[in-house]
């Protein structure tokens, strides 16, 4: 599998790169990523024939789209897919301190959660000046459900059905403003919500379809009956699957670095890297048309796509399911599919 192979979305007439650059480091995600740093990120991407890149208003407070748009607009916009969030709308906020949310000097932009009608449409709008491009091929919902919202989840269920979230989805899709609408989560039972009340075509699930966890499972396995993409994000379980101490954004738990040292060690002695397990793993699901993988330099990028092509046999996969590694019933890889 190479990075520049493609899937086509059920629904719709757009084929995304099987591996994506995921651009929250370009916000500077837990530290100052310099702007030579994050260029030389994305030009060593785009070399090694990277077409898809996911960005956030969010990501930086506006830092991450404006800088994501300079490096594409050198490029033309039928060579790349890229894809951005609504749900937040940045406010001008002279308060916004030095470090928060886990992002470092951020943009004095305060993201405030809106989900209505006209929350999403300033959202939208802001984005599309943000990065000069008037038509992003994919636009994410960020951080929609329970598992983010708490007590609070039913106030903004309502804001994104009744108060016109998703008929403003709708309307961008249909008049062409995007070509594909979404989620963009930490949770898939709120996947499995939304896919009962909006014709969804596409889900960016990050963290919770892992070489380390599958419990989403059930729910991708109906996002294939339905017609709905997945896109597979923080598939190393913010670094833990590649040789950091971070999960779910946090210090990792004792008993998950133990259960992580298991793993590396039974990919060791296969002879493979875990790495390069977890990434593959995560695109081996036939709902999943694309697996995004942040990097904060260049060399980083280049090992990620060196681990996504990097040539696993099917015993190998075959064998760590044996040990249970992975639930029942839980798709490998098989080469068949680009």
């Amino acid at each position: 599998m190479k990075v520049s192979d493609r899937r086509r979305l059920p629904r719709v007439e757009l084929d995304i790169p099987v591996f994506g650059l995921g651009c929250a480091q370009m916000g500077n995600l837990y530290r100052v990523t310099p702007y030579d740093e994050a260029k030389a990120t994305f030009d060593a991407a785009w070399n090694a024939d990277v077409r898809y890149f996911d960005t956030a208003p969010y990501y930086g407070f506006t830092r991450s789209e404006l800088r994501l748009g300079t490096m594409l607009g050198e490029h033309a916009r039928e060579d790349y897919v890229v894809s951005t969030k609504v749900g937040r709308v940045m406010t001008p906020d002279a308060s916004v301190g030095d470090h928060e949310n886990d992002f470092v000097d951020p943009l004095p932009f305060r993201p405030v959660f809106d989900y209505t009608y006209d929350g999403i449409m300033r959202s939208f709008e802001a984005s599309q000046s943000r990065l000069g491009i008037l038509a992003p091929d994919i636009l994410y919902v960020h951080d929609i459900g329970a598992a983010q919202h708490g007590d609070e989840h039913d106030h903004y269920w309502n804001q994104i059905t009744t108060g016109g979230g998703f008929r403003a989805l709708e309307n961008l899709r249909r008049e062409g403003s995007t070509k594909a609408v979404g989620l963009g989560v930490n949770d898939a039972e709120i996947i499995n919500q939304t896919m009962d009340v909006f014709d969804l075509d596409i889900a960016m699930l990050a963290g919770r379809y892992t070489a380390l966890e599958q419990g989403s499972l059930a729910v991708l396995d109906r996002c294939v009956e339905r017609g709905v993409g997945v896109v597979i994000a923080g598939v190393f379980n913010s670094g833990l699957l590649a040789g950091n101490r971070k999960f779910n954004y946090a210090d990792a738990p004792a008993h998950l670095l133990e259960r992580v040292d298991v793993l590396d060690g039974m990919c060791r002695d296969a002879g493979v890297s875990l790495p390069a397990v977890a990434l593959q793993f995560a695109a081996a699901h036939p709902a999943v048309v694309s697996v995004v993988s942040g990097a904060r330099n260049a060399d980083q990028i280049k090992s990620n796509i060196a681990w996504f092509e990097e040539s696993i046999p099917v015993s190998i996969w075959k064998d760590l399911q044996g040990r249970g590694i992975f639930v029942d019933g839980t798709p490998l890889p098989t080469g068949d599919r680009p």
